[in-house]
Parts: structure tokens; C-alpha cells; sequence
């Protein structure tokens, strides 16, 4: 049996669901590691878990900012560190999600061509997106520094998490309680 085909603004509803999901597979694995693990130099572009998941959470906002017309720009990136423990990233992280989850369950497909501005700087200045381009552009940049999180992880004693079996109607059973949780 296949699943229906759904409109695309249900499919970014989706993709902010797996983000969720994959975040909270991977800071589980992280909140295990000592603070001295979890900011330990590793090789990666950003090196170490603490740069590279407080880049995740700043691009997030930054974008998640744009989204919602708030205002804050590159105001968001004042601190490259927010937060030096996991403890404290993953509450923060843990609410950006579930603020992304319920903006994608209120978009429909007319909604996802709503003009964004994005601040690039003075260098750039003022960018024109929509909504249907800046989430995928989200969804792309988490997926790939969650990646990178993953192979830092992979230098530990904690084993990654897998964090690709979210979408295909055979996994639903290994991962009902962890989708339940996000609703």
C-alpha cells in the first residue's frame, strides 16, 4: 500500500516533524557525553558538538526569525556560543522545533510563496525568498550538520543515533513512541 500524495505545504509539516525527531535522537545520544566531551575539540567544520549543534540552533533562529517577520536579523549571531552545556542547548533547541513544527502545520501551499526578507548583512543587504524556499534551505543546513554531529559522536563512547528511518511507512513501528512525543 502506498502513501497518498500530499499537498507540499503536508510535507513540510513532515519535514519539521523529522527535524524534531532527528534533534531529539541526537541530543539524547549528546546529554550522555561529560561537558568536557560534548566541548571537546573533534574534527569537523565546525569542531566540536557544542559549535556545531549552537550553529544549528542560531541558523534556526535566524531563519525561523525570517520566517515570522520578527526582526532580529543578524542580531542572532552576537554569540556564537549560546550555550556551553548540552543541558542547557537542548531545552532551547527542544522549543525552536516545536515553534518550526506548528509554523509548517499552519502554512498551505498558497502560504509557502509569502515574500521573506532576509538580512545578509551590508555587504548584501536584503534578500527575497519565499516561504517554500527559505524551510527547505532550513531543513538542508540541519540535515547537514547533524551529519557532522553524527561522525563527531562516532569519536566518543556513545554510539550515534540513526537518524534516517523517519519517512518510509516500514519504520513506523520502531519509532511510534518517539513520533507520539512530538505531538
Amino acid at each position: 500500500m502506498h502513501a497518498p500524495v500530499a499537498a507540499l505545504s503536508a510535507h513540510f509539516a513532515a519535514m519539521a516533524r523529522n527535524n524534531a525527531w532527528s534533534n531529539a535522537r541526537l541530543y539524547r545520544a549528546c546529554l550522555t557525553l561529560s561537558d568536557e566531551a560534548f566541548a571537546e575539540r573533534r574534527v569537523s567544520f565546525f569542531p566540536s558538538l557544542q559549535l556545531t549543534l549552537n550553529h544549528i540552533l542560531l541558523v534556526d533562529r535566524y531563519y525561523f526569525d525570517a520566517l515570522v517577520d520578527a526582526g532580529a536579523g543578524l542580531a542572532i549571531f552576537a554569540d556564537e556560543v549560546a550555550y556551553s552545556r548540552c543541558a542547557d542547548l537542548w531545552p532551547a533547541q527542544r522549543e525552536l522545533d516545536r515553534q518550526l513544527i506548528a509554523f509548517c502545520d499552519a502554512l498551505d501551499d498558497t502560504a509557502l510563496q509569502r515574500d521573506v526578507l532576509i538580512d545578509r548583512g551590508p555587504n548584501i543587504g536584503l534578500q527575497h525568498e519565499t516561504v517554500g524556499a527559505v524551510l527547505p534551505h532550513l531543513f538542508i543546513h540541519q540535515i547537514h550538520h547533524r551529519g557532522q554531529a553524527h561522525a563527531m559522536l562516532a569519536g566518543t563512547d556513545v554510539a550515534p543515533p540513526q537518524l534516517d528511518e523517519f519517512f518510509l511507512l516500514a519504520d513506523t513501528p520502531a519509532r511510534e513512541r518517539e513520533l507520539a512525543a512530538l505531538r
